[in-house]
């Protein structure tokens, strides 16, 4: 068996993947500020409009965290930096995205109290929010591992499965909290035009391929 032409193949789908999930990634980020910016009035933190400030939620929650999470681990399987500058990027990158995941979910929080809702009622709030608690917990747990300088190889070796595993698991949590609040958004919004529940929907299928194509590009990478 010609083990470096294997090799090659896994690597060359590797870099498709890769390239399909820039597309799908870039594609979502530029149709959800289409959505927020021309449909629902703009994205403000500090608004006394408490949809603006709902706003913030799907844009950072998304476009600055779960699209980061995505980079991160292809940066981490697919690039051709060294190990140590790959090890730094995926944890880096990951640390951005967790600190706008924060930045969004007060967003959330802020607008239930502008209109005095109650916190954590759906389906999307329980699955989101155990997923950025358990991205944190992962976070911390692979530092520890990983990159603090007295973890043993052994303790690395035994953990990586897991670790990929789970970050593998997340990001299709991740994926299913982003769709799920989609679909509320829309609940939410009743009569909406046509055009925008259209935009709604391309939106969330190119956020899920995004998250499809990042898993392959992943997947295939472990076998370059």
């Amino acid at each position: 068996m010609d083990l470096t032409a294997d090799r090659t193949t896994f690597k060359r789908h590797s870099s498709l993947s890769t390239l399909v999930a820039h597309f799908f990634g870039i594609l979502a980020v530029i149709l959800m500020l289409i959505w927020l910016l021309h449909y629902r009035e703009g994205i403000e933190y500090g608004s006394d409009n408490p949809l603006k400030v709902l706003n913030v939620h799907p844009f950072l929650m998304y476009c600055g965290f779960l699209f980061l999470v995505g980079q991160a681990m292809m940066m981490y399987k697919t690039s051709y930096a060294s190990h140590q500058v790959q090890k730094m990027v995926h944890g880096g990158l990951h640390l951005i995205g967790l600190v706008l995941g924060i930045v969004g979910i007060c967003a959330a929080f802020r607008f239930h109290d502008k209109l005095n809702l109650k916190d954590m009622v759906s389906l999307h709030s329980w699955i989101g929010l155990t997923t950025f608690i358990l991205l944190c917990l992962q976070w911390v747990l692979g530092a520890f591992t990983f990159l603090a300088p007295q973890s043993s190889s052994g303790t690395r070796t035994r953990m990586m499965p897991w670790h990929v595993l789970g970050g593998r698991a997340l990001l299709y949590m991740g994926i299913v909290a982003a769709l799920t609040g989609l679909m509320q958004r829309a609940t939410m919004l009743g009569q909406s035009t046509s055009a925008e529940s259209r935009l709604i929907n391309f939106t969330g299928l190119a956020i899920l391929l995004f998250g499809v194509s990042v898993d392959f590009s992943v997947a295939l990478g472990r076998y370059t």
